[in-house]
């Protein structure tokens, strides 16, 4: 009981002293973070590897650019989670090795519309571009503002390589060739996407418009893991656990 109370007259004590015991906690909790975090940072076999995962194309890079400023990861998640319910809605769940070169995750759950992740080849690409411009046009019931100014605003080719380049810096394989071509291998592909909305009867000249940009970034989402030998397809959806959201 001595014991007890002296250790008690000393913990009484450090909290009487709210800097320090501010500072003694603060220093706890870095030691434990970095504890925690350093392995998963310096232990590459930590960082699960998909073969046929590679990093944004430039094109696709300033659409998830686009995507992110505009928010609309607040109202579409990216994370199909292994619910049944959540594969037989939207496909595939998303495995941690798909997401590996994305500076910063757009992980979550929180969805106004449906999960995005599996949306890469769902819809041409003039779907996309009709759904921005007016949402109502393509799904009645949609709730979604208009982004009318998709078609209309200029996209910034030119600094689609310095954005590639502070990647690099942060881990992802771009190549100084790829960020060098960055802007005319953004515009080919770029030509390329307008190219086909104006074959299946949509607006024209389009090739230098944010819209090309945004629809090449979700024309990607979830595609990678196709034909992969990590894939479990859906034939695994037998194995995946029932819970619940």
């Amino acid at each position: 009981m001595k014991r007890f109370i002296e250790t008690s007259g000393r913990h009484r004590k450090i909290e009487g002293w709210p800097l320090v015991f501010t500072i003694l906690v603060t220093l706890s909790i870095l030691v434990g973070g970095i504890v925690e975090f350093l392995p998963l940072v310096l232990v590459k076999s930590n960082i699960p590897r998909i073969e046929t995962v590679k990093p944004w194309t430039p094109l696709e890079l300033a659409g998830r650019d686009i995507y992110i400023r505009e928010g609309c990861n607040n109202c579409h998640s990216q994370m199909v989670r292994p619910f049944r319910q959540e594969i037989e809605r939207y496909g595939e769940y998303v495995k941690p090795g798909e997401t590996i070169y994305e500076r910063p995750f757009l992980w979550g759950s929180k969805r106004t519309g449906p999960d995005l992740y599996r949306v890469g080849g769902k819809y041409p690409n003039l779907w996309h571009v009709r759904h921005f411009d007016d949402p109502r046009s393509t799904s009645p019931k949609s709730i979604m503002p208009r982004y009318t100014w998709f078609q209309k605003q200029d996209l910034n080719f030119d600094g689609i390589g310095r954005k590639m380049q502070t990647l690099q810096t942060l881990g992802v394989p771009y190549s100084d060739e790829e960020i060098a071509s960055a802007a005319d291998n953004a515009k080919r592909q770029a030509a390329a996407i307008a190219q086909d909305v104006v074959a299946s009867g949509g607006p024209a000249n389009l090739e230098g418009k944010e819209i090309v940009a945004i629809v090449a970034y979700l024309q990607r989402l979830g595609t990678d893991i196709k034909g992969s030998s990590a894939s479990t397809a859906a034939a695994g959806i037998s194995d995946v656990p029932s819970g619940t959201n």
